[in-house]
């Protein structure tokens, strides 16, 4: 584990091992509402009405990090106390030892959908009831309801379900077109396997549209997204700049065509 003290942050590099820890753990659960999820890392704030509990953590840190390279406690304690208002950012520095969580989706219906863990998870189902937060309706250890209304709604739950991670955990969300159908009402038929789904998903993700959004909400959001990403208003002579928004423009026209063609 390390511990690097920066202008305006606290930057803790740690292991699997280190981040399941129950001190770890038990800070992590109290901030994950309002933490920032980033790809390998966890970005915490601070919080008056957890000055305590931010105390606590730090004085544990300290404790960890001196038996475990053989260092003076007092100094880190004194050093890092010094930041004790600054955020907190936790680093996995091996991604690859992420542990695997499978998460089960059954629709009800065409705004119900239950989310449910193949083992109990705290940290996984605090996780995902915060990034839902408005929209749970039950909660357990394993498993939750939520109920998805509109729009926006539906975006938000798609969006978390394409994140694939949680700091040291690999979510592997698991449906079918049962799922789809009833979801999406109909969006998808029989004939759709697996690989055909996740394509028309990256596509309505391209399009910056919820999965079964109506032709003239696809056709609104690509005029939108092509207005800013056509090359010709791409003013600029970095070629890799210039190379990108190619790209997307036209990622965004072979996600228009296909969408078009299907419905």
């Amino acid at each position: 584990m390390e511990i690097i003290l920066e202008r305006n942050l606290v930057r803790i590099r740690a292991d699997f091992e280190t981040i399941a820890a129950p001190w770890m753990q038990a800070y992590i659960r109290l901030h994950v509402k309002e933490a920032l999820f980033l790809p390998s890392a966890m970005l915490i704030f601070f919080h008056k009405a957890y000055a305590k509990e931010r105390e606590l953590f730090i004085r544990q840190l300290c404790s960890y990090h001196a038996m475990t390279h053989e260092y003076s406690e007092s100094f880190y304690l004194r050093s890092i106390l010094k930041y004790s208002e600054k955020p907190i950012k936790i680093e996995l520095n091996t991604p690859e030892e992420r542990e695997c969580v499978g998460i089960e989706l059954y629709a009800c219906d065409a705004t119900t959908v239950e989310v449910s863990l193949y083992a109990p998870n705290a940290f996984i189902m605090a996780y995902l009831s915060a990034q839902l937060d408005g929209y749970v309706d039950c909660l357990s250890e394993s498993s939750m309801v939520v109920t998805l209304h509109d729009e926006r709604a539906k975006i938000r739950f798609e969006r978390l379900i394409k994140k694939g991670h949680a700091l040291h955990f690999q979510l592997q969300y698991q449906y079918d077109t049962l799922f789809m159908q009833r979801f999406y009402d109909t969006c998808f038929d029989e004939t759709f396997d697996e690989e055909r789904i996740d394509t028309m998903m990256r596509h309505y993700s391209i399009l910056e549209c919820h999965i079964g959004a109506s032709q003239d909400a696809l056709k609104r959001s690509y005029k939108k997204l092509a207005r800013v990403y056509h090359p010709d208003r791409v003013y600029c002579e970095n070629r890799e700049i210039v190379h990108h928004y190619t790209q997307k423009f036209q990622l965004l026209q072979e996600a228009y065509t296909a969408l078009h063609i299907v419905s």
